[in-house]
């Protein structure tokens, strides 16, 4: 597809994205709130695991970060909604800062375990926090107010995908991709790597956050499970991952597209929409490893030998 027709299609979704409360019923603005969400999480692990090449575990540590952010300012302190997602914006980048230093000198699966068990010690020291509900929780102000919540919502994964647009197109960006592609040869040109990846952490967690802080103000209320679920870590990586890592539309693709499968099979087929993450994983990874972009780009050209050429390499 050419680039014009490229932005008109991209202008005609998002014409039909912002006109979604006026022509969509309230189940299908309640599912694009939370579709909407999972996309900028997403697109921020994308920015760590796709152009960076650091398969992170732990954003669901980032989310849990800036929910309280928004629930402990507008419970505990009396601060209004947007001053509480600042406040959780600005402290996942202080902690992806601080953080960031020590945990991205390990690589592999010594990272993912390391950022896999960052959601478990937050969720641990959250539970023994008086200020912050501790193991009960906190209850925030209801708001029956759904078109501020997607409109929000909508707002952070535009900035999420312009920033990814940016990435991809800037000599930052194209620093990520040299140490995804070969660390040590990326600093041997003189590419300051830890400043490249703690800068990507930043950026990924602070979207996270503010993710997080939304859905914490729509659901009215928090606990140390819910905001550090683990399992939300599994989602966002399939959905970027079946849509394409490192490329800009792919995580949005992915995550409406499964989103809406899901919520298909969790209406209808209870029994399956368990399994259908499980099946996603097992097709994403052995037939098409890099994503429904890839396979847009090759699949005119191979036909059905790109599907059997990725599981022979798979060896399977």
């Amino acid at each position: 597809m050419k680039t014009p027709a490229k932005l008109l299609l991209l202008a005609a979704v998002l014409i039909a994205a912002v006109a979604l409360p006026w022509w969509g019923s309230d189940v299908m603005l309640q599912f694009a709130i939370d579709a909407l969400l999972l996309a900028v999480l997403a697109q921020s692990w994308n920015i760590l695991g796709g152009y960076t090449g650091y398969a992170s575990f732990g954003q669901s540590t980032f989310y849990g970060l800036g929910a309280y952010g928004v629930a402990v300012s507008m419970t505990q302190l009396g601060w209004s909604f947007a001053t509480g997602l600042l406040v959780g914006g600005a402290f996942c980048a202080l902690f992806a800062l601080l953080l960031g230093v020590p945990v991205l000198r390990l690589r592999g699966h010594y990272f993912a375990i390391a950022t896999l068990a960052l959601a478990q010690v937050m969720n641990a020291i959250i539970s023994n926090i008086e200020f912050a509900g501790a193991n009960i929780g906190l209850v925030l102000p209801l708001l029956k107010d759904d078109l501020l919540f997607y409109e929000a919502a909508l707002a952070l994964l535009v900035a999420a995908t312009l920033t990814v647009w940016w990435i991809s197109r800037s000599r930052f960006g194209y620093g990520l991709i040299a140490i995804r592609e070969n660390e040590e040869a990326a600093a041997v040109m003189g590419i300051n790597t830890t400043l490249y990846k703690v800068m990507a952490f930043m950026i990924a967690g602070v979207f996270a956050g503010l993710a997080g802080g939304i859905h914490a103000y729509h659901i009215t209320f928090l606990d140390p499970a819910g905001a550090f679920d683990l399992t939300l870590n599994v989602k966002m990586i399939i959905m970027a991952v079946f849509g394409g890592p490192g490329t800009v539309l792919g995580p949005v693709v992915g995550a409406f597209l499964l989103s809406a499968i899901s919520e298909l099979l969790a209406a209808n087929v209870t029994s399956i929409a368990a399994l259908f993450f499980g099946i996603v994983i097992v097709v994403a990874v052995v037939a098409m490893p890099r994503g429904l972009a890839d396979l847009r780009r090759r699949i005119g050209s191979l036909g059905l030998g790109y599907f059997a050429d990725n599981i022979h390499r798979n060896k399977l």
